[in-house]
């Protein structure tokens, strides 16, 4: 469990790991190595969470443990370990509990909602359907949304401060598959070349999993060690990833 931002900044912004911070019970929540992420404003004392799936009890805990209110979720993707729901035999816990125990709007890219309400049965009347560019305050912390394509039709990545909250758009090693249902390979190139080109070096990057050793880094080193930044055709991309 990590505190990523310094106690002078205005923003609260914790990491969780599932299978150690969470769901330490379930070895699916460990073996699968999911990031979940609480941001908010620490002097109004509200906050959102990133991809609540594993353990809503545990997130709820940490929340109130943390003197916070739970005022929303984002979601970065509709696969099951982010959202809850059922992957490779797996049930997994995620939105539809939070919804019970603690209802809130739900943040979805326009292009996932009919996705997200297949795979986790919330109704679209929880959902708040948002498009690249879009913000949300968070107290006095702005939040915004990138639309990042390719892992999925609707994956998005969040900005606060100078973090970049990822998803599986982008890890620190390698970036997300494209041969899970809604994966384009052709847009998930284009997002990495292009999306994400703007995102300046000093920016933390914060993936969806814990792969690649550690659980941030900076989007300047991220670059340099990332072989899934560094293809320059997309003919070279295809030869790697597929079509």
């Amino acid at each position: 469990m990590g505190d990523a931002l310094s106690e002078n900044s205005p923003v609260y912004f914790k990491q969780l790991l599932s299978g150690v911070d969470l769901g330490t019970q379930d070895p699916s929540a460990r073996s699968m190595a999911n990031f979940l992420y609480l941001i908010g404003d620490r002097e109004t004392r509200e906050c959102v969470v990133v991809d609540p799936a594993w353990d809503i009890d545990g997130i709820l805990k940490v929340v109130e443990a943390d003197g916070m209110k739970l005022t929303g979720a984002l979601v970065t993707h509709y696969h099951p370990d982010h959202v809850g729901g059922e992957i490779f035999g797996i049930e997994i816990t995620g939105l539809a509990e939070l919804m019970e125990k603690n209802p809130v709007p739900v943040y979805v890219n326009k292009h996932e909602a009919e996705g997200l309400k297949k795979v986790t049965g919330i109704s679209m009347s929880d959902m708040k359907q948002v498009d690249g560019e879009d913000k949300l305050k968070v107290g006095s912390v702005e939040i915004s949304f990138l639309h990042t394509p390719g892992h999925t039709p609707g994956s998005q990545c969040f900005r606060v401060a100078d973090s970049l909250v990822a998803g599986d758009t982008l890890f620190l090693q390698g970036c997300g598959r494209v041969d899970l249902p809604g994966g384009d390979s052709e847009e998930l190139f284009h997002t990495l070349t292009r999306r994400l080109s703007k995102i300046e070096d000093h920016i933390t990057l914060y993936p969806g999993h814990n792969y690649g050793g550690k659980p941030s880094g900076a989007m300047g080193d991220v670059r340099q060690s990332n072989s899934s930044l560094q293809h320059q055709s997309l003919g070279e991309w295809f030869s790697i990833m597929g079509r």
